[in-house]
């Protein structure tokens, strides 16, 4: 899969049915080429002309599914915000 395809894909958190938002970019381990984090950009911050609160870090362990449209991940709410 590609980012671009994986950019129109909307993250939900499996926990409480949240819509986290669509990836935004993705953190990637450059020794072995593997996937370690989805990036979410955060909700806009006065109607997005000051930029973004903070960013959604999702680790890879808590992709739970992806599908044709959507990605499920699974989290706390604690660990959300980074």
């Amino acid at each position: 899969m590609r980012l671009s395809e994986m950019k129109q894909k909307e993250v939900i958190n499996i926990r409480d049915c949240s819509r986290l938002g669509f990836v935004g970019d993705v953190d990637i381990d450059v020794c072995t080429g593997r996937i370690t984090a989805l990036i979410i950009p955060g909700p806009g911050c006065l109607w997005g002309f000051l930029g973004r609160e903070s960013e959604y870090v999702i680790p890879w362990r808590d992709v739970k599914q992806i599908g044709d449209d959507i990605i499920l991940v699974e989290l706390c709410k604690k660990e959300q915000k980074a």
